[in-house]
């Protein structure tokens, strides 16, 4: 099942998504006439784990983690489906990374492995924009815009060896398959669970496969996971 939330002119609904139509206990709102999709979730933080694959330790140089490398992203940076991703002015080389994420339905602490897919209501799709000539991760990764999430959320499924591609204006930039990470997402759930107390809405995006590359204003961005969808979003000027 499907879940979706939709920015009306009276606000956000959510419900069931099937076909363009979000049926929610007070009826049913099309796509396009009563509203746009918007992000799936309300999190009250984005916890995001880096260097998960092993192709993209060799493509950046870095060291294999001797456990998950996480940062965390703002409620702020978050922008739905088919919206505007700004190119900020301060920088000169913005990238994308596409992204396969859980969202927390319950509030939960000290996870075991075996119980996350019980305290994940379903998963959706990131695209980790970064300005990556900024010094440190929060100035990279923690702008408006640069957290594109969506479209909505797939309840049945399993994310392990799942296929996943990134497009950008019809080039296919990553291709992999989330068996190639180095922490699994159920085990990057319970860890993280160890260390915060997670809450209903809270997003874990579970690292970007190789090829993560830069991009410029007019580009659209398509990364799509396999039984979840795919998330679109075009870069913009910063002041457009």
């Amino acid at each position: 099942m499907k879940l979706a939330r939709m920015q009306t002119p009276e606000g956000v609904v959510s419900g069931r998504y099937a076909d363009g139509i979000v049926t929610t206990d007070e009826g049913e709102y099309v796509v396009g006439r009563d509203g746009e999709l918007t992000y799936p979730c309300s999190p009250s933080a984005l916890y995001c784990v880096g260097r998960n694959f092993a192709e993209t330790l060799e493509q950046m140089d870095y060291e294999r983690p001797d456990e998950p490398d996480f940062f965390i992203k703002p409620p702020a940076s978050l922008v739905g489906p088919d919206q505007p991703i700004r190119y900020p002015d301060w920088t000169d080389e913005l990238t994308y990374a596409g992204e396969l994420v859980a969202v927390v339905d319950e509030r939960c602490r000290d996870v075991e492995v075996d119980d996350v897919p019980d305290v994940v209501r379903g998963y959706t799709v990131m695209n980790d924009v970064d300005a990556l000539d900024q010094q440190g991760r929060t100035a990279r990764k923690a702008f408006d815009t640069s957290g594109p999430l969506g479209p909505w959320l797939e309840t049945d499924l399993d994310p392990r060896g799942i296929d996943m591609e990134t497009v950008v204006d019809g080039e296919t930039r990553q291709s992999a398959n989330t068996e190639l990470m180095l922490f699994d997402p159920y085990e990057i759930v319970s860890f993280l669970s160890r260390r915060f107390t997670l809450r209903p809405g809270d997003a874990i995006a579970f690292g970007s496969p190789a090829n993560p590359g830069t991009v410029e204003p007019g580009d659209t961005i398509e990364i799509t996971y396999e039984g979840v969808g795919t998330l679109r979003n075009t870069v913009v000027e910063s002041r457009s």
